[in-house]
């Protein structure tokens, strides 16, 4: 499987869609996490999900 990479200037242009605040990129999950969410948002093949029904909740 070839990896795909999340083009970092995007992560400037995207927010929380619940919070409406920056997200930090976890290049090691490939996810953009919301800490004020709780909530992590997968990258799939280059694109970030950003679905709240998609998102993996991250424990406290």
């Amino acid at each position: 499987m070839t990896e795909v990479l999340f083009d970092r200037h995007m992560l400037e242009a995207l927010v929380c869609p619940l919070t409406q605040r920056p997200l930090e990129y976890d290049p090691e999950r490939q996810e953009l996490v919301s800490k004020a969410a709780k909530l992590a948002f997968p990258i799939r093949e280059g694109v970030p999900v950003m679905l709240v029904d998609e998102a993996r909740k991250l424990d406290d």
